[in-house]
């Protein structure tokens, strides 16, 4: 009976788990990829059968001091970061307190119409599928610009096309929705995400500098090609202390920057995907309901597949479907996706690289995806 039980125990970690040659291989594979795309440092983490079953930092964290690369070193996420706002929004719903039919500028406390389109209301759901026609011309660090009575330019915040008709990625879009987590939660949004997100599914994360161990920090560079050197951009980081000190809720929240500021490392990141992988629910922890979850993965725009700060990506793998969110700012490349039918993902941040685009993805990140995918799943 004992061998038995050890037999398909063995089967079943031999299943999930990578050999060493197969991680050695992965980590060739990956190397010549940085190599490539000249990459300061890379974290991924590998997700299959709904489980990690791989995690590993590349190269460098500091490019001065020469410091490598570690698993438990975090990044400011850029974009993806998005995706924790819209599930924050979500339970909201669930909870009553929100609809995603709410008028924007009723839910963020001034006047937000588009000037050519006086009549339609701007929804919650246009903002969080960036279908609001707001735009960021003007900026999106902080609301006055937005805000009729701070901002004499405020109309060239909009688009010229109808509310809900057209996507434009919109940064101000997500900024105004952390400052609607806080009206309707009587949180701060940065303790609203951990309070409701972070700490239930047990993460190392956060947006609010200083509850965050600064020696973990990943630095991020920014890659000039014309003299083919990286510069450091300590501004990721910057803790704004004057700024929150003087903190008014539901206005400066900008400050935290919903719409990209959340620190935390591959591994981490990797365990908040499989819950949205999951359909809500990780390792018994409901974040959401898997209502909630179909809802921001179903795509409202056809060409851009965007949902409710979940996008879909035919082509990112060939053949392969996938559900999930990139970010870039500072030099930081991030990439999440996973597909949730099939119980797989990926987790990809690089601090730095000579970044190249193709059909509005970055080529380094469609190739490290790949090459994960050619490594443990071919």
């Amino acid at each position: 009976m004992k061998f038995k039980y050890f037999y398909a125990l063995f089967l079943i970690v031999g299943f999930i788990t990578p050999s060493k040659a197969q991680n050695e291989k992965a980590e060739a594979d990956f190397k010549s990829v940085m190599e490539k795309y000249q990459a300061v440092g890379a974290s991924v983490a590998v997700v299959k059968n709904g489980q990690i079953i791989y995690t590993h930092s590349f190269g460098l964290k500091d490019l001065d001091k020469k410091i490598p690369l570690t698993d438990q070193d975090i990044f400011r996420i850029a974009s993806i970061s998005k995706s924790f706002s819209a599930t924050s929004i979500m339970q909201l719903l669930e909870a009553g307190k929100i609809s995603l039919n709410d008028d924007l500028g009723d839910l963020v406390g001034f006047k937000i119409r588009n000037p050519k389109f006086p009549d339609q209301k701007i929804t919650l759901k246009m903002a969080l599928s960036h279908t609001s026609s707001l735009n960021d011309s003007q900026g999106y660090l902080n609301f006055d610009v937005i805000n009729p009575d701070k901002n004499s330019d405020w109309a060239k915040c909009y688009n010229d096309y109808s509310p809900g008709s057209k996507f434009d990625y919109c940064n101000l879009n997500f900024n105004l929705i952390g400052a609607i987590i806080e009206k309707k939660s009587g949180e701060r949004f940065d303790y609203y995400v951990k309070n409701h997100i972070i700490k239930p599914l047990g993460l190392y994360a956060g947006y609010y500098i200083d509850s965050l161990d600064s020696t973990r920090f990943v630095n991020l560079y920014e890659y000039h090609p014309d003299t083919k050197t990286y510069t450091p951009s300590p501004g990721a980081y910057a803790p704004r202390r004057a700024e929150i000190a003087s903190y008014v809720m539901g206005y400066t929240t900008p400050i935290f920057s919903p719409t990209g500021g959340m620190k935390i490392s591959a591994t981490d990141l990797a365990k908040y995907m499989m819950m949205h992988m999951n359909y809500g629910t990780s390792n018994g922890v409901k974040i959401i309901t898997k209502k909630s979850a179909k809802m921001m993965q179903t795509a409202l725009t056809d060409d851009e597949g965007y949902g409710l700060a979940i996008r879909t990506a035919d082509q990112l793998i060939p053949g392969i479907k996938l559900k999930g969110h990139t970010g870039s700012a500072y030099g930081l490349y991030s990439t999440m996706f996973f597909n949730p039918k099939e119980k797989f993902g990926f987790v990809i941040i690089t601090n730095g690289i000579n970044a190249t685009y193709t059909d509005g993805f970055p080529d380094f990140s469609r190739a490290a995806i790949n090459s994960l995918y050619q490594s443990f799943f071919k």
